[in-house]
């Protein structure tokens, strides 16, 4: 049991959920097994989540928040081009899924099962990600690199386009032979559509 003369806060009540919910999983994984491992009461944690459904939402937020700051630190990157950032980013979004399939897949296996509960987590996350496309292909445009009348609407097929690379659907995909290679095609092909070709004479 932990040491409860550590401040309780949401984030230690957060990192105790994840490790409980990779013990015992979302369908054993309750509010009174998070105190236990916290060393407080059950009571305790309700100060801060009033709800199992808020305390499990809080902690699938966590856990997709994580692979966005990494993408959002690629985006605020404007010491690389547009192209470079665009192909740097979808990259990192493969490779960061790829990462918590296979370096933590029972706690993966169970953030699949939470996903499906907290919808409004998962749509705020993907505008996120959506955004972040947007602004970088809006950057590309701005420096006449790529062509669109619409950032916001090109990120959303880009987003779509690279489905098989991020959407844990496809996780049993990811580590096939030829995955890697098939993921640069595509990165190539949205590329070239992208960009601000001269107009032929």
């Amino acid at each position: 049991m932990a040491s409860t003369t550590e401040t309780l806060t949401a984030e230690r009540i957060l990192a105790a959920t994840e490790e409980v919910l990779r013990r015992h999983g979302p369908a054993k994984a309750t509010v009174v097994d998070v105190a236990r491992a916290l060393g407080v009461s059950h009571g305790s944690v309700y100060r801060h989540f009033r709800t199992k459904a808020a305390l499990r939402e809080a902690v699938t937020k966590r856990w997709l928040d994580r692979t966005s700051q990494i993408l959002a630190d690629i985006t605020a990157d404007e010491t690389r081009a547009p192209e470079t950032r665009l192909r740097d980013w979808l990259a990192e979004l493969f490779e960061a899924k790829r990462r918590k399939a296979g370096d933590d897949p029972e706690l993966f296996a169970t953030y699949m099962v939470l996903v499906p509960e907290v919808g409004s987590t998962v749509t705020d996350h993907v505008d996120d990600l959506t955004g972040q496309l947007a602004r970088i292909i809006e950057a590309g445009a701005a420096a006449g690199a790529f062509a669109t009348p619409d950032p916001a609407t090109s990120a959303r097929a880009v987003f779509q386009a690279t489905g098989r690379f991020h959407d844990p659907a496809y996780v049993q995909e990811w580590e096939q032979p030829g995955a890697q290679d098939d993921f640069r095609a595509l990165v190539d092909l949205l590329l070239q559509g992208l960009r601000a070709h001269p107009p032929r004479s």
